[in-house]
């Protein structure tokens, strides 16, 4: 049997969601999206496995829509999930447990120079070699996503900021693709996002934590 027999199952329709037919991938990835936002605004170190089989589970729902872009960050995801939960349980001082922090003027601009210039290359990549219908939003949130990502990586409060604009940018972009429980994941993602902010903030309110410079 080949992989795309064994995973076939997961892009089978399980329920309809406003006329359109919605997958065991998506329902699955619904199901583990909110698990794992939670988690992280808790700063619990399972958010990192549960991530992990999330964006698998959403890359499977992209790629079958066309959203080459975000079907390309579900496997950036997996190395970056890894990556994060070693840094949660060692890259704190004398490799302890990490600890929230705000960003740093080198991280900002690190992070906004990398995500225009990712943006940019990718707008072009799916324009020029791909179907892909909206290619400047699905570049745009892949390259915010990524951002995002690293920021919870290394516990920058700020990280929630743009996850806080990827989910502005991304419910729309789902309906328009059809993607209604996707759509709706997203909506309630804002409202964890939020959530995660303000309990981070409070943390970092708690103690004196040092910007790394």
């Amino acid at each position: 049997m080949t992989l795309a027999e064994l995973l076939d199952p997961l892009l089978q329709p399980a329920f309809v969601v406003g006329g359109a037919p919605t997958s065991w991938a998506e329902f699955l990835g619904f199901v583990t999206g909110i698990l794992t936002v939670w988690l992280v605004a808790r700063q619990h170190l399972w958010n990192w496995p549960i991530s992990v089989a999330n964006v698998i589970l959403l890359g499977l729902v992209f790629l079958a829509v066309g959203l080459y872009a975000d079907a390309t960050l579900q496997i950036l995801y997996v190395a970056l999930g890894l990556y994060g939960w070693w840094q949660w349980l060692y890259g704190g001082a004398g490799r302890t447990r990490l600890t929230v922090r705000r960003t740093d003027r080198t991280e900002w601009a690190a992070l906004i120079g990398c995500g225009i210039a990712a943006t940019a290359v990718l707008t072009v990549v799916l324009a020029t070699w791909t179907n892909s219908t909206v290619p400047f939003w699905d570049a745009l949130t892949t390259a915010l996503s990524l951002m995002a990502t690293y920021g919870q990586t290394r516990k920058l409060v700020e990280s929630w900021w743009l996850w806080i604009a990827v989910d502005l940018i991304y419910v729309p972009l789902y309906v328009h693709k059809g993607l209604y429980l996707t759509g709706a994941l997203y909506v309630i993602f804002l409202a964890l996002c939020v959530s995660g902010l303000l309990a981070w903030r409070r943390d970092l309110a708690t103690r004196p934590v040092p910007v790394t410079a």
